[in-house]
Order: structure tokens, then sequence, then C-alpha cells
């Protein structure tokens, strides 16, 4: 039976909103892998970054997925109550940044310093603040954590929201500009070279007591020199997700650390790599098309040139005689 055509537009947006909410469970899974309070709390939250980019792309109006999402996933794992309270703060930290990004004119192509540094103080910490507060407060109300556990569990709570933004979204990113720029062979071969030796590197460092995570820095840094965002998101998205996963476990270097000194010291690897690849990444790309204008230019002026140069030097030639004069 068709649908009748004034009924179709609500039939996309509800295709829109089960689109939305079964991205952020299936995110949200991923995520509750590395629990490190509660076995709902985690240092990476990938489903915060993608809603802030679903408000970014599809607009306000797709924020019933994402409530709906997250009260899914908070519903299986504690009682309703804190659920609808949690919930309640995860789809509302992501329209807080939806809304702070977008007064200051933020581009998702993220080609300009100051996308870059939006992104992080409003977009990720600041805008996180409500999700930690709530998510946090909720769990104290209805007993899920006592009160010594509360700054702990904020605290990962807000990093691994923040991070969530701050990996997922310049990953994004990074796909949308992926089909502009066309790499060569040999590029590929870099792209796939750097990411394999991130995942080597950062799987050894968890595997040995020894601290060997800095290895990561040399392959964040080419990464982000030589590719941008098309090689420095996914880089820094595994380095995360993969001593994300070691913190939760307890192994290599954070084998007999409490939770606490775990989350300080996994939230400051993450956020050192993340930050300096999404900022050099940025400045690069602010750099190249500055180049690219200016070589605009250049061209503009050499053709214009070009163009009038016999005018002027016909202009500076003698006047021809006349015979007999």
């Amino acid at each position: 039976m068709p649908i009748p055509p004034r009924l179709r537009p609500w039939g996309v947006y509800a295709a829109q909103l089960l689109a939305v909410t079964a991205a952020y469970y299936a995110g949200a899974r991923l995520g509750l892998l590395q629990a490190l309070v509660n076995d709902q709390v985690t240092p990476l939250w990938p489903p915060t970054g993608l809603a802030v980019v679903t408000l970014l792309l599809g607009g306000q109006r797709l924020w019933p997925g994402i409530a709906i999402g997250a009260f899914v996933v908070n519903a299986t794992l504690g009682e309703p109550g804190a659920a609808f309270l949690i919930s309640a703060g995860n789809t509302l930290a992501p329209v807080v940044a939806c809304l702070l990004l977008r007064h200051y004119d933020f581009r998702l192509a993220l080609d300009r310093t100051r996308d870059a540094i939006v992104l992080i103080v409003l977009g990720a910490f600041a805008a996180m603040l409500v999700s930690a507060s709530v998510g946090a407060g909720s769990l104290l109300l209805t007993h899920g954590i006592d009160r010594a556990q509360f700054w702990t569990t904020w605290s990962v709570w807000w990093t691994g929201d923040a991070l969530g933004v701050l990996t997922v979204v310049p990953l994004v990113a990074a796909v949308r500009t992926a089909r502009r720029r066309h790499l060569t062979t040999r590029g590929r071969i870099e792209v796939a070279c750097l990411l394999l030796g991130t995942a080597a590197v950062t799987v050894m460092a968890i595997a040995t007591p020894v601290r060997l995570l800095y290895l990561v820095f040399p392959f964040a840094v080419w990464a982000g020199l030589r590719f941008q965002h098309l090689g420095a998101a996914p880089c820094a998205l595994i380095s995360t997700a993969v001593t994300a996963r070691g913190a939760a476990t307890g192994t290599g270097p954070w084998e007999g650390y409490e939770v606490y000194q775990r989350m300080v010291s996994l939230q400051g690897f993450n956020a050192t790599v993340v930050l300096t690849t999404l900022v050099l990444s940025a400045v690069i790309a602010e750099r190249n098309a500055a180049l690219a204008a200016i070589e605009r230019t250049c061209s503009q002026l050499s053709d214009m040139v070009t163009q009038y140069q016999p005018i002027v030097l016909g202009d500076m030639l003698p006047p021809r005689r006349q015979n007999g004069q």
C-alpha cells in the first residue's frame, strides 16, 4: 500500500530516528567494553561524538533518536529511574555542544585552527560537563555509587564523553574530505603503514609494564603532517581505543593501579594524543589552504600580466615616421 504524500516526510523522519538510535546503541556497546566504574562509566564514549555529528549534519530535530538510544542502553544496565536521568544528560550534552559550535561558526571540515580550538574547549570539555554532572549525580541519587566514588565517576564520565567527541568528530571530517582528496598508491600504502604501525606500537605498549606509550607520538605527528585528519583521526582513535581497553583490564603499565590512578594516567595520555593530532592537523590544513590561495592569486596575476603585456609594449614603442619626413 503506497504511503500518502503528506505522510512521507514523517516516514523519512522515523527512519532517520531509527538509524540514529541504532548507531547510538552500537557505539555504546563498543564503548562499554572499556567500562571502569559500575560497568557503565567508560573512559571513551563514542556515542557522544556520534550524537554531536548527527545534530550538526541532520539538525536538532534528531535529538529523540539520541534520547531513545541512550535510554535503551542505560535501561539494560540499571534501574529505569537512573536510566531516564542519565539518558536525559546524554541527550542534553550533545544538544548544548551543537548550539555552542554553531554559535561560533564551527565548520565540520576542521580546516581552520579556530575550529579545532572551539571543538576542544566548547564542544568537548565545556558541553560534556552537563552529561558528567547529570550522570554521576543520577548514580549517586539511586545508590549506584557511594559518595567516595562520585568524583572518580564524574571525572571518568566527563573525559570519556569529551574524548568521544574529539575522536569521532575528526574521524567523520576525515571521511567527508576523503572523497575530495585523491591519494596515490604510494599515499594509500603510507596511510596503511601509519595505521598498522600505530596499532602495533599501542598493543605492544599496553602488553608490557614498561612505559612505552610515548612511542605512539611519532606516528600521530607523522599522520597529522602528511595527511591531516585523514591520517591523524584514525591513528588517534586506534590509540585511544586500545589504551582504554588496557586500562579497563588493568594490564601492562596500569597493573596494580587503583581506578583513579588508571583513569588519570590513561586520560592524560589520550587527551595529549587527541589534542596534538587535532590541532596539528587543523594548523597544517589551514596553512595548505593559505598556500593554495597564494598560488591561485599568483596565477591570476601572471595571467593578467601576460594578457596586457602586448598592449603595454605597443604603447611604449615610438611612432613610425611617414615616408619623406
